[in-house]
């Protein structure tokens, strides 16, 4: 489905990515592994068109992608909920999310959308009225995800989604996310500093260090690899 090839991201004149190639397969969880400032971010930017890419090609269901603007990508149908929430705090909950319905597409589906959003995110129709910077992190780590759902999209991008959450939210968005892949059959790419949480959640995972993928294989192989457990899971 989405095939990363040879892929260099430059900011300014440092390398934050060199000579990426990863694949996802259509209706899998792929993890993208590493440390604080190893490129990972870099890397999903540059599949949601957020940054030019300087070498190599990203292709989508054998379009070509490469350094396409942002809304062209999505039409594609690559949904991106960034690091950090990002929600739009002087607006609703529902507005927030109509937020992600601008395509045309998206609009003619506007209501299953939401009524989809709302039934994986229930608190989020209690709360459709509240102003957005109101909420909790975990309840605004919700809105981010929902309103990247609202584009209808194929391959869903999430870049930490448990970051700065309470123990119990972190499983309660992890089984969400299981939910989205095994229910609405939705690609998941996932970036997430909870290195065995994105192991237990996806199928197959990428170790990115200082801009390059060092290692790659099955999560299951991952969890028992010596380099994973010293460096990731402190084993």
């Amino acid at each position: 489905m989405l095939e990363i090839n040879h892929v260099t991201v430059c900011h300014g004149k440092k390398e934050a990515v060199s000579d990426i190639t990863l694949h996802v397969q259509k209706g899998s969880i792929v993890t993208l592994l590493g440390a604080n400032g190893a490129g990972k971010t870099s890397l999903l930017q540059a599949v949601s068109g957020l940054n030019k890419i300087t070498s190599g090609s990203i292709v989508f269901e054998q379009n070509d992608l490469t350094n396409q603007p942002a809304h062209h990508i999505v039409e594609k149908g690559i949904g991106h909920c960034p690091e950090g929430r990002h929600v739009f705090p002087e607006m609703t909950v529902k507005e927030n999310l109509f937020m992600g319905a601008y395509l045309r597409t998206a609009r003619k589906g506007l209501s299953r959308s939401l009524q989809m959003v709302y039934h994986y995110f229930p608190v989020l129709e209690k709360r459709s009225r509240q102003m957005a910077g109101t909420l909790s992190g975990g309840e605004q780590q919700m809105v981010a995800m929902g309103r990247a759902l609202m584009s209808q999209p194929k391959l869903l991008i999430l870049d930490e989604p448990s970051l700065g959450l309470a123990p119990r939210l972190v499983q309660e968005i992890a089984q969400i996310i299981k939910r989205l892949n095994r229910e609405e059959k939705t690609t998941i790419l996932l970036v997430e500093q909870n290195t065995l949480l994105a192991l237990n959640i996806a199928e197959k995972g990428y170790v990115l260090e200082t801009g390059r993928i060092v290692l790659e294989n099955r999560c299951a192989e991952l969890i028992g690899n010596d380099h994973v457990r010293r460096s990731y899971l402190g084993m």
